[in-house]
């Protein structure tokens, strides 16, 4: 029940936007072997108001400060903790008095991936990286629709005919992964659009991090869509592709 939102570079923030009980922040560093228990080391011999803390099973730096905004008064609790080669600082900024609880429940269950070891594929609430590469996509074929064929694209149903004529004009070359990303993206989106209970969410496979959409049982990959048909020397038609889901649901 817990969403990302925008926050600086290299730190993620999230809360729950139905019930504000804190902000929660985290960011890792990655460094050479032992860098996690270092930066403990370091941070309580640099920082005066620190203190040692288990949290689960890590060992924690903690510390906290108070701050006024606007006329209220907010804590904000920070514990920095390392594993292996990665360190993590994390905070929880909440009302003056407000309980830490929930930031300690997400710390004790901090792990990292071990590299070279394959983790089965999971599906988590779509992500900012992402939500940006699915604005970013449809906003070039909003563009190159315009420009190609002096039409607006509206993201409904009907554009695929105009989607369909760009591709069709072979203005897209065979290799340009992104550009096909973005048509299967786009036909995503107006899958959102037309049907009810479509939902992005973020897929970490291996390497692999990408939107994807989430129909009742079903995943609906933008990648599948166009460019895996391209790739492999096939045609790519966007409206048997967008009948196929809608046929299928």
């Amino acid at each position: 029940d817990w969403n990302e939102f925008e926050d600086g570079e290299g730190s993620f923030l999230f809360y729950n936007p139905d019930v504000w009980s804190g902000n929660f922040r985290i960011s890792a560093f990655k460094g050479k072997a032992g860098y996690g228990k270092n930066a403990i080391r370091q941070e309580l011999s640099e920082n005066d108001s620190a203190s040692l803390v288990k949290v689960g099973t890590l060992e924690c730096v903690y510390s906290k400060e108070m701050f006024q905004e606007e006329g209220t008064y907010y804590t904000s609790h920070v514990w920095i903790t390392g594993i292996d080669n990665i360190a993590f600082e994390c905070s929880f900024t909440v009302p003056k008095g407000g309980s830490v609880q929930e930031a300690e429940d997400i710390i004790k269950t901090l792990e990292i991936r071990k590299e070279g070891e394959k983790y089965p594929a999971e599906l988590i609430p779509v992500r900012l990286s992402e939500i940006f590469q699915i604005n970013e996509g449809y906003e070039w074929v909003v563009s190159t629709v315009k420009q190609e064929l002096k039409k607006d694209f509206q993201g409904i149903e009907e554009d695929l005919e105009k989607l369909q004529q760009v591709i069709d004009s072979g203005k897209i070359g065979s290799k340009k992964k992104e550009e096909w990303l973005a048509i299967g993206i786009t036909v995503c989106i107006i899958l959102t659009n037309e049907v009810e209970g479509m939902e992005w969410k973020t897929l970490i496979d291996g390497n692999r991090e990408a939107p994807v959409l989430q129909y009742e049982d079903r995943i609906i990959d933008p990648m599948k869509l166009a460019w895996s048909k391209v790739k492999a020397g096939g045609p790519c038609n966007v409206i048997e592709e967008y009948k196929s889901v809608i046929i299928n649901h």
